[in-house]
């Protein structure tokens, strides 16, 4: 039975009537509520919330005294909100960051936003402050975004139809150059056949005469040996025909000691030119498809304006340094902070640290091998470290080198490293030693001090940031394709990031500015200016979306996003 305060219906007043318990209430019962829950938007007696909280759908609801209920409210508080946590299903989103304007689940909260001051539990959040939400407003917008999203719908289908054209010229394009292939093929058969038929006819030649002066030798002992064979007589004769055998047989003497006649089949060899086939071997298709650039990589960058994000956490013990950064294809952005040997993994709108991972070493720079897996490099170590990112960020594996490691970039399931003043190495995952690049095409030295790497997706530019020599581009064999170095532009380069619409962003130190460049390393212009009141950059990146730009200063624990 329900206990509790029995109430006079006489008297009810409609305030009264609201803090009544529901429970009771349905029954007939006109009993004070002493509890009120959240969720439910309702008050319990004492009793009767015993039940609602042994249901175990109803077991997570926020129960409070109704002393902790507003006055002046006759239903207390707003009812929580219904709408369930896509990252955490089993949660509501009843959570609200004021800092960043955004809502969540608890766990988002405490994973997200756990550096935030502002967050509050929504229904209390608007109970305590004028807040109007403009639904009205909303819907409006949201219906203009539907209409873009469905213009958007119809491109894609346009550029599916375009791609699927593209793709049979593609094919075309193949089969033609298998046929150009083919026919130049032909013409080597026909060379070769050629050369062939001509040497042999020389050597065919050759035996034919070395037979005719052997049946010529033949036929002159044949007619001294007649000769002598028939005259016994006369014993002048007989002398005569002796001397001529004797000249005869030292003639074909003379002629066998010279012909040294033997099989000039087994003296020749057909030798294929094995480097074509070798050639052959090492493609993999007839050619490459890559994207054309963009038009943001040949138009400079304009910045809009820019928000600062602090990304040191408690357990740092000095002040930030980050001496690189890589975007992941989620947008979750990873620092490697160097003074406090951490690997940061930052969210991708929010800018907050989601997650770290502590460092054998002070990291230098760090590149993404996949959605799941960064290679990083620390400073004065030889070697180069994976790092997983499923879960939580940890160390995995590593691959050892004969020099310190200071750049590092991925492409084409191969890493690129350099050390600190000679030489960018080219290696497989495993490990293994592909190719070393250290001079020019006039075996001058490249480098002087290589501070960053990049590399295209195709391997085919490979983009060095050399603080005393500026931008240095080469291709996938080495050869220096541009370089570009200019006292008053750029300065102390320290950092080349490649964007993903193809252009390049150099970081100088001394200049302490952002220059942006062509894939081929042609300069378009500066984007970030020398401002003498901040500390000199020490790295860039954008996200995915090319919306956003991230720069990081020398000790800093604030980074600055800049909208593109």
């Amino acid at each position: 039975m329900a206990t509790g305060r029995q109430i006079d219906t006489d008297i009810l007043s409609d305030e009264i009537f609201d803090v009544l318990c529901s429970m009771c209430r349905n029954e007939g019962r006109n009993t004070e509520g002493e509890k009120y829950c959240v969720d439910c938007n309702d008050y319990f007696c004492v009793s009767c919330v015993k039940v609602h909280s042994k249901v175990p759908v109803l077991a997570g609801h926020k129960v409070l005294d109704k002393s902790q209920v507003k006055s002046g409210t006759s239903k207390g508080l707003s009812r929580a909100p219904a709408e369930r946590c896509d990252r955490h299903s089993h949660k509501h989103i009843d959570m609200y960051c004021q800092n960043h304007d955004n809502v969540g689940c608890s766990t988002c909260m405490a994973v997200d936003h756990r550096l935030c001051k502002d967050t509050f539990y929504i229904p209390e959040f608007i109970q305590n402050n004028t807040y109007q939400v403009e639904s009205r407003d909303i819907q409006t917008k949201l219906k203009e975004i539907a209409k873009t999203l469905e213009k958007q719908a119809d491109r894609f289908k346009q550029d599916k139809q375009r791609l699927l054209k593209r793709k049979a010229e593609f094919l075309a394009d193949i089969r033609k150059f298998r046929q150009e292939i083919n026919g130049q093929l032909d013409k080597l058969e026909k060379s070769s056949i050629d050369e062939i038929e001509s040497r042999v006819k020389c050597l065919e030649d050759k035996i034919e005469d070395s037979l005719k002066q052997l049946q010529a030798n033949k036929s002159r002992i044949k007619s001294a040996n007649d000769k002598l064979a028939s005259t016994n007589t006369n014993h002048s004769e007989v002398f005569v025909y002796v001397k001529m055998g004797e000249d005869a047989a030292n003639v074909a003497n003379k002629y066998m000691e010279h012909a040294k006649i033997k099989s000039t089949v087994e003296d020749i060899e057909f030798q294929p030119d094995r480097t074509i086939l070798t050639q052959l071997e090492q493609k993999k298709t007839l050619g490459t498809l890559s994207e054309k650039p963009t038009k943001t990589a040949v138009n400079l960058f304009q910045i809009k304006g820019n928000q600062s994000y602090n990304v040191k956490v408690k357990s740092d013990k000095n002040d930030c340094y980050v001496t690189s950064a890589c975007c992941m294809d989620d947008g979750t952005i990873l620092l490697a902070d160097n003074y406090n040997s951490e690997l940061k993994r930052l969210h991708s709108y929010n800018y907050t640290v989601t997650d770290y991972c502590d460092l054998p070493g002070k990291p230098w720079q760090v590149c993404m091998i996949s959605n799941t897996q960064v290679a990083v490099t620390l400073i004065s170590q030889q070697g180069v470290h994976f790092i997983s990112l499923e879960r939580k960020m940890r160390t995995t594996n590593k691959i050892n080198t004969d020099f310190t490691c200071v750049g590092v970039a991925y492409a084409n399931n191969n890493l690129y490293i350099s050390d600190l003043y000679t030489s960018v190495y080219m290696y497989t995952l495993s490990g293994r030693k592909l190719n070393q690049f250290s001079k020019d095409q006039s075996g001058h030295k490249l480098f002087s001090k290589i501070f960053s790497l990049a590399v295209s997706k195709d391997a085919t530019r490979i983009y060095v940031a050399d603080y005393f020599n500026g931008l240095i581009v080469l291709d996938n064999n080495g050869q220096v394709i541009t370089s570009f170095y200019d006292d008053e532009q750029l300065k102390g380069a320290n950092c080349c990031y490649l964007t993903k619409a193809g252009s390049v962003l150099v970081s100088g130190f001394k200049s302490n500015n952002v220059l942006q460049f062509t894939c081929d390393g042609a300069l378009i212009g500066e984007v970030i200016k020398d401002d003498s009141r901040k500390k000199g950059i020490t790295s860039v990146c954008c996200n995915q979306q090319m919306t956003k730009m991230c720069i990081f200063r020398l000790s800093d624990n604030n980074i600055e996003v800049y909208d593109i």
